[in-house]
Order: structure tokens, then C-alpha cells, then sequence
């Protein structure tokens, strides 16, 4: 009995398009979507230093919208931490204390959510086993074909 040898299918140029733009459009929608439903919005907490309080203020501004600003007590550069190397360039970045304070009191928070990263490695370890599995017939054709 003859062996069939192996022919790969050919792919028109057309259907080549519409896999790069549908894979442009996946790509961007794995992107954008999670920013634009506010769930890879960094966490950060305020974690505010001894001695160190706020009280917000509201007012209107000209066009009648709300205007919020922290009025706050005990705020110095050493209080938040801060070095005068580090004071010197938070100022030649422009900062006051104040500024400075909104950053350093809320800095990131990089607690791993268990949960989601072990539905990640499975979701990411059966792909992988659905690919050696659907993949696995055309493979063993082509090993056949090349060194039976």
C-alpha cells in the first residue's frame, strides 16, 4: 500500500488578511477592554504617616463644578520619608509637599490574587495540552511521511 504523503492545506490571501485583522482586533480588545471596564485599574492604598491627617474641601469653581482639596496637618518632607536628595527632586520635578503628599501616600499595592493566577497557569496549561492534542494526527503524518 501505497503512503499518502503529506499536503499541508494552502491558506488564499485573502483568508491571510483576515486572520492578521482579526488577530490585530483580538489583541486589541485583550488590551483595551480590561482598562475601559476598569479592571486593570492599579490598586493603591493610602497609607498615611504618623502624625500626618487631611481633611477635604469642596468648592465651586467659575463654571459651577466641584472643586476638591486636601487641607493638611502635620505634612512635612521628613514626615513622608523623604530625604533632602529626594525633597531636592520632587522639587525640580515640580512638587510642593503638598503634591508630593497625594503620590507618597498611596503608593501600589501588589498583593497576588491566588485565584487568578492558578486559573491563569490552568488555563494556559490546557491550551497547551489542546494543541498537542488537536495537533497530534497531522504530526504524526509528517514523522511518517519523513522518516518511515
Amino acid at each position: 500500500m501505497a503512503k499518502q504523503i503529506y499536503q499541508p492545506p494552502q491558506q488564499s490571501v485573502p483568508g491571510q488578511w483576515i486572520d492578521v485583522i482579526v488577530l490585530l482586533l483580538l489583541i486589541f480588545a485583550a488590551l483595551f477592554v480590561p482598562v475601559w471596564a476598569k479592571i486593570a485599574v492599579p490598586a493603591r492604598v493610602e497609607k498615611l504617616p504618623a502624625g500626618v491627617t487631611y481633611v477635604v474641601n469642596t468648592t465651586k469653581d467659575a463654571d459651577g463644578n466641584d472643586v476638591q482639596t486636601k487641607q493638611w496637618t502635620g505634612l512635612t518632607w521628613e514626615a513622608l520619608g523623604q530625604n533632602p536628595v529626594m525633597q531636592q527632586q520632587w522639587q525640580k520635578l515640580g512638587y510642593t509637599v503638598e503634591s508630593a503628599a497625594d503620590i507618597i501616600t498611596q503608593p501600589f499595592d501588589y498583593t497576588i490574587e491566588w485565584g487568578g493566577l492558578i486559573g491563569m497557569i490552568v488555563l494556559i496549561g490546557g491550551y497547551y495540552v489542546f494543541l498537542l492534542w488537536h495537533s497530534e494526527k497531522e504530526y504524526r503524518q509528517v514523522i511518517a511521511e519523513k522518516f518511515d
